[in-house]
């Protein structure tokens, strides 16, 4: 079961075999420098998704915001995937 507390959580609705399903991934922005400090997190997601006969279809990004002053922005990707099939 998912933590939902965590900064960074998915759905595992696509168990269930629906036709499209939609995850969102909180990307944690690096202190210092560029880039995101989890993009395996966000690999991982992809990857689990076409493992279960999905394939991403859409993706977008919007900040998230700061959750303080040394915790770097937050960037929220939000996924649709089309079940294969």
């Amino acid at each position: 079961m998912p933590n939902y507390a965590d900064s960074s959580t998915y759905s595992t609705a696509s168990g269930k075999a629906l036709p499209y399903v939609v995850l969102q991934v909180t990307l944690k922005e690096k202190f210092l420098g560029t880039g995101s400090g989890n993009l395996t997190e966000l690999e991982a997601v992809i990857n689990d998704q076409a493992a279960k006969g999905y394939r991403l279809h859409t993706i977008t990004t919007s900040n998230g915001g700061s959750k303080g002053m040394l915790g770097g922005d937050r960037i929220q990707a939000t996924m649709v995937f089309e079940r294969l099939g």
